[in-house]
């Protein structure tokens, strides 16, 4: 009797440690806040159910509690307070639902070629160089770091490499105010050019870049503000990984003339050339999760779809548009593995596995450049994919698409 009691108590610890789990698991990888069609309820899975705690009047100021989705707040029509529950029993949290009328837009999948200017000028690599004396680093030992954006210069603003090479070379050894930024913060260092016993000329020892081009996909383009959306990712500098600063840029056509496998540990890539020096759009925005710009009209004669919000994808079969040859998309059978609802501000949202042996046999699954592609299941835009596995490139990440179509509204202003 006394053991079967143990047994007993030992049950029930384990069977409430494991429903505590579950709670607390739940309560931190669900978000806090959703976005529903006009007239649907919210759905999170046969695990949790949803049910009305409260309504919120019309007229409260949801920016306050969700800042972050005050660009797609835009379209709102209603608010209010769920709660969800674990087995429709027990609470997990309370979550801000808002009602937005559902949105419309055309996937793409077509290839596009990027030419961003950046805001100041990229340090990409120090350099050491020598005087006669030594050999030495002005840039290093004035404390600035590859990564760093020099925007201005003893007071001027710099906006090309001509821009700092004159700057240093004319200074004729003084100490110079260096305004740069680095991690999102202005700082001010004190460079002291010095002479290179090469060519008798003043130098900094440091490379730096004002520019950037590649190529790229479009995830797609809204036909009511001529928006388009692309990468799903930042536009980075190669040497130092950082996101560029961008102060303008282009996109422009290309033709995509090949493709480099990819194999494990060797992520492949598109090959592909600008086909005209005229720009096909302008890009307003670089950011965290991909590249904005506007169109005057849409890039593919594909038709208008909705856009699904993320409590809508699901794991199972999905589709990609991407583009490996020419300059027109084709339809790839993808599967969607995994998806994080938690995760709001990486574009590491979902994994997608790419199943259709057409692309297997072409690009040996996701290449670089197919960043962007549209993934579709339902009959919905779910989101894009943005980055390749390098230890096995049929599987990559993809991002949210109710996460670009909340950039692409903030860059329409």
């Amino acid at each position: 009797m006394v053991s079967a009691l143990k047994l007993l108590r030992g049950a029930a610890c384990a069977a409430i440690a494991a429903l505590t789990g579950g709670i607390l698991y739940y309560n931190v990888s669900l978000p806090d806040n959703y976005l529903v069609t006009g007239g649907e309820n919210l759905k999170l899975g046969e695990h949790i159910a949803v049910r009305s705690e409260s309504i919120i009047p019309e007229n409260y100021s949801f920016y306050v509690q969700c800042p972050q989705n005050a660009a797609a707040m835009s379209g709102a029509l209603a608010s209010r307070t769920e709660q969800l529950t674990l087995f429709g029993v027990f609470p997990i949290k309370n979550v801000n639902v808002t009602e937005v009328a559902e949105p419309v837009v055309i996937p793409c999948g077509t290839p596009f070629g990027i030419k961003l200017m950046t805001e100041g000028v990229l340090v990409v690599e120090l350099t050491g160089f020598d005087t006669g004396d030594g050999i030495i680093s002005p840039a290093r030992e004035a404390g600035i770091d590859e990564g760093d954006v020099i925007v201005s210069i003893s007071g001027k603003p710099v906006s090309g490499n001509k821009d700092v090479s004159r700057i240093i070379e004319e200074s004729g050894g003084k100490t110079l105010g260096v305004e740069l930024i680095r991690s999102g913060e202005h700082r001010v260092v004190f460079l002291k050019p010095s002479k290179a016993a090469s060519d008798d000329s003043y130098r900094a020892g440091m490379w730096v870049r004002d520019s950037s081009a590649g190529i790229g996909t479009v995830t797609f383009y809204d036909p009511s503000t001529g928006i388009f959306a692309g990468l799903g990712h930042p536009v980075c500098d190669t040497d130092t990984g950082e996101m560029l600063t961008m102060s303008c840029g282009e996109a422009a056509d290309v033709y995509i003339s090949g493709v480099k496998k990819s194999t494990a540990g060797a992520p492949g890539e598109l090959i592909g050339m600008f086909t005209s020096d005229k720009a096909s759009g302008s890009l307003l925005v670089n950011s965290e999760c991909g590249v904005y710009g506007k169109m005057g009209s849409s890039p593919t004669l594909k038709s208008a779809v909705p856009v699904a919000m993320r409590q809508e994808v699901q794991t199972g079969a999905a589709e990609i548009y991407a583009t490996i040859s020419g300059c027109e998309p084709e339809c790839y059978s993808v599967e969607i593995e995994k998806i994080d609802m938690g995760n709001s501000t990486d574009c590491r949202n979902m994994v997608i596995h790419v199943t259709d042996e057409r692309l297997l046999d072409k690009a040996g699954g996701i290449v670089q450049g197919m960043s962007g592609s549209p993934i579709i299941q339902n009959g919905k835009l779910v989101g894009a994919v943005t980055h390749v596995l390098v230890r096995d490139p049929t599987r990559g990440y993809g991002i949210f698409a109710d996460t670009m179509l909340e950039c692409a509204k903030s860059a329409a202003g």
